[in-house]
């Protein structure tokens, strides 16, 4: 993203990421990278995560890319929907990796606050990757959600619900889909130019 300095913010879904997880890597070796840390991770509410991440976006004018897993994805796209034109343009982009369907059958009941999810264009370049096998959220659910926010969506083959538990923590080909999403954020760069 040329010689721009970004903040990367971190979004963990339900239960946070812990110690072993990719997220928590990046967090590490990302320059400028910080978790957006919620004050409950066992039970979420829809407001009070939306609110943090609003406040962490709004603590500093510098730039943000967000990295988010799970139900990180559906506080991005609540976020998106709920916020001021000027906060939302400090977003360059977003990676929204695993967006758990909160909307399904079998979604725990922690969770079903955050139903509906937002179907709008985010407002800002995305790119999600979801997997052909994971619990949370169909491969079918995952192109549907992507359609909506405008992303460009990867879906990885078995790659489960692409945590700790289905083998990725340090998931250094991840970055591949970061760079994907910063071509994203020139090719709109240019476009407005």
């Amino acid at each position: 993203m040329r010689n721009e300095l970004i903040r990367y913010l971190i979004l963990p879904g339900w239960q946070g990421s812990g110690p072993d997880h990719w997220q928590t890597h990046w967090q590490q070796l990302l320059p400028n990278a910080q978790r957006v840390e919620q004050a409950n991770w066992q039970h979420p509410q829809r407001s009070d995560w939306v609110a943090e991440l609003e406040r962490n976006v709004a603590a500093d004018p510098t730039p943000v890319v967000l990295i988010a897993h799970s139900l990180g994805c559906i506080t991005v796209a609540h976020w998106a929907a709920a916020t001021s034109p000027a906060l939302r343009s400090r977003v360059r982009g977003a990676l929204l990796v695993a967006p758990a369907d909160v909307e399904r059958d079998t979604c725990a009941e922690p969770l079903r606050d955050f139903a509906p999810i937002p179907r709008q264009l985010l407002g800002f370049p995305s790119v999600l990757v979801g997997s052909s096998n994971d619990h949370a959220a169909s491969q079918h659910r995952a192109v549907t959600l992507g359609s909506g926010w405008g992303s460009q969506t990867v879906i990885l083959d078995q790659a489960g619900h692409i945590n700790t538990a289905a083998g990725y923590t340090r998931w250094e080909d991840g970055f591949v889909h970061l760079y994907q999403l910063q071509s994203r954020i020139e090719e709109q760069r240019r476009q407005r130019a």
